[in-house]
């Protein structure tokens, strides 16, 4: 998608964010309120078709007021990225040419995992568990980045690597 313009490095210091756990069947989403103290799940989109993806996240950026996204980067244990790794980057890619919201990245090792035992220990059921997961990894995605981000060495992964 080629080099991003510098406005995506005009972080938001307030306002709603958006956490994204991709998948390219599904894609978990969750936001948090404007003044970033709480994050809840939002939807599990299942992807159709790129006219009708694009509709979707223009109008889910435009009614939840989101000013960011936080994408979970599928990484390997040993810190290497993967094929995963560069679909998530250009689906963030896209979704900033879409939005024109900027885009920050979390490190998502173990977030499906998490999200697994979570709804497991709340006794749901295999096909209520499915339906849950992505949003729930997306919750975590966006739980993570913001409490990464109160300390002062937090340095978020760039959009293009």
């Amino acid at each position: 998608m080629g080099n991003p313009d510098s406005r995506q490095f005009d972080w938001p210091e307030s306002g709603r964010l958006a956490g994204v756990d991709y998948g390219t069947v599904r894609i978990g989403v969750s936001i948090c309120d404007p003044s970033r103290t709480w994050t809840s799940p939002l939807e599990t989109y299942t992807r159709r078709n790129i006219t009708l993806d694009q509709k979707h996240f223009e109008d889910l950026a435009k009614d939840n007021q989101i000013l960011g996204w936080v994408v979970g980067l599928p990484i390997h244990c040993d810190g290497r990225e993967s094929q995963k790794s560069v679909e998530a980057r250009d689906f963030a890619s896209w979704l900033y040419h879409i939005t024109d919201c900027p885009v920050r990245f979390v490190d998502e090792r173990y977030t499906t995992a998490l999200a697994n035992r979570l709804l497991r220990e709340a006794e749901l059921t295999h096909k209520k568990r499915k339906k849950q997961v992505d949003k729930i990894a997306a919750l975590l995605i966006l739980e993570t980045y913001l409490e990464s981000a109160k300390h002062p060495s937090f340095q978020p992964l760039p959009l293009e690597d």
